[in-house]
């Protein structure tokens, strides 16, 4: 990926991501206890889990959200869940050692590692379970809300299994016709429609004239409509939606505009993912079995690849009010496991001080700056090391009931040993 630093920079670590759990001798190894999923020692049986990725968040994304929006003394809600602990990120890949987003949830959703670009698939392309699936199986609802296209690797590896992540409108195709996710918000419109049949997002708009009608799959919006989906494509519509199946596209592709710092860079999703994630929550609530919620911010990852400092901040905003909605739900309802990770590290990002001197604008070095230390004279420079992956460890926090678990370092797969606990359970 990037090539090596010349010299040693300076993390800031957040303090707050490294709470101390009182079991932490008891989980630091793969396997779970015979009874996790009854246990009582954290609150209770799970009966519903939401899942949230900061995509291509690692720790360092982490503190410059929470020096930006929180200040010094300051705390995330994301940093303030009760359990914390770190995630590996390795693939199964032969050509490399860093993940993308479609084998890192490919691991989360069915505990296998595979190849880069597999969704759901192993090594020989062979379909693998899915918990998104096996959660409906059990009775439960289950939604996915993203920023990204709906049909994008993250939110994909949940409901689908292709070997290759590219093919989103069968993806689109399974999630209507194999999976059928109760809620799909988000991005994406394009993968839905043919090519020539453009829908409520316009063909070739201004902000990205490649951006158009491409699906080969028919016109899975009229599929859906015709399967009970009620279809909307602004926040208006979301909000005079009835509970129901629902399906919310809000763009052509990602929501927003993932360039340089200004040459056509914009975040301004047309809703929020702190709107999509609470009428969500509001629909999924409603069975007595529990659900299933996947929950993303794809703007990390993708200001990350273009060292765009200023909308990686927007988007770890955007992050952290959807935390915070579904960390009231939680409160509400403590039968609910909430898990808070990133896939992985995007950028190689250090947090530095503004007095740091370095080979700045290099292909070694981008300085990225100076950024306000909320209610503080101080600033930090975000520096990046590449425009791709690392292989670097990511933060998990959680709180609720199977939380304790998460305490330690583990595997990327770890993550389905965990919530397969709740999401397979028909009690």
């Amino acid at each position: 990926m990037g090539s090596s630093r010349t010299r040693l920079l300076r993390l800031l670590v957040p303090t707050t991501t490294v709470a101390t759990a009182a079991v932490v001798g008891a989980v630091l190894s793969p396997g779970l206890p015979a009874n996790a999923a009854t246990s009582h020692h954290d609150g209770g049986r799970a009966r519903s889990v939401i899942f949230i990725n900061g995509d291509g968040m690692s720790a360092a994304h982490r503190e410059a959200g929470r020096l930006y929006l929180t200040g010094l003394g300051g705390q995330l809600a994301m940093d303030k869940l009760p359990v914390s602990g770190q995630l590996s990120t390795s693939p199964n890949d032969p050509k490399t050692a860093v993940t993308d987003s479609a084998a890192a949830a490919t691991a989360w959703a069915t505990g296998t590692k595979t190849y880069n670009g597999a969704i759901s698939v192993d090594v020989n392309g062979k379909p693998l379970p899915i918990l998104g699936r096996q959660a409906k199986e059990a009775g439960k609802s289950t939604g996915l809300v993203t920023t990204s296209q709906v049909t994008d690797a993250s939110p994909a590896a949940w409901f689908s299994q292709t070997a290759d992540r590219d093919s989103q409108d069968e993806i689109a195709r399974q999630y209507l016709a194999v999976s059928k996710p109760d809620v799909i918000l988000g991005g994406g419109e394009d993968w839905w429609l043919p090519a020539g049949t453009p829908g409520a997002w316009p063909d070739k708009p201004a902000e990205d004239t490649s951006e158009a009608s491409k699906g080969t799959k028919g016109n899975l919006i009229d599929k859906a409509k015709r399967a009970g989906y009620q279809y909307v494509s602004s926040a208006k519509e979301l909000a005079q939606a009835k509970r129901g199946k629902l399906l919310g596209l809000f763009s052509n592709e990602e929501m927003f505009q993932q360039r340089p710092e200004g040459q056509g860079d914009v975040y301004a999703p047309a809703v929020d993912l702190a709107t999509m994630t609470k009428k969500a929550l509001d629909t999924l609530s409603t069975n007595k079995k529990g659900f299933f919620l996947f929950v993303e911010e794809e703007g990390i990852d993708e200001f990350a690849h273009e060292n765009n400092g200023s909308r990686v901040l927007q988007a770890m905003a955007s992050l952290e009010k959807a935390v915070k909605v579904a960390r009231a739900y939680v409160a509400a309802h403590p039968d609910t496991l909430l898990v808070i990770t990133g896939d992985h590290d995007c950028g190689g990002l250090t947090v530095e001080d503004t007095s740091d001197t370095d080979e700045s604008g290099s292909d070694l070095s981008t300085e990225d700056g100076p950024f306000p230390i909320h209610g503080s004279n101080l600033k930090f420079v975000m520096d990046w090391t590449t425009t791709g992956h690392t292989g670097v460890d990511v933060p998990v926090t959680a709180e609720g009931p199977l939380s304790t678990l998460f305490t330690g370092k583990h595997p990327n797969t770890y993550v389905h040993k965990v919530l397969s606990q709740v999401l397979t359970s028909r009690h």
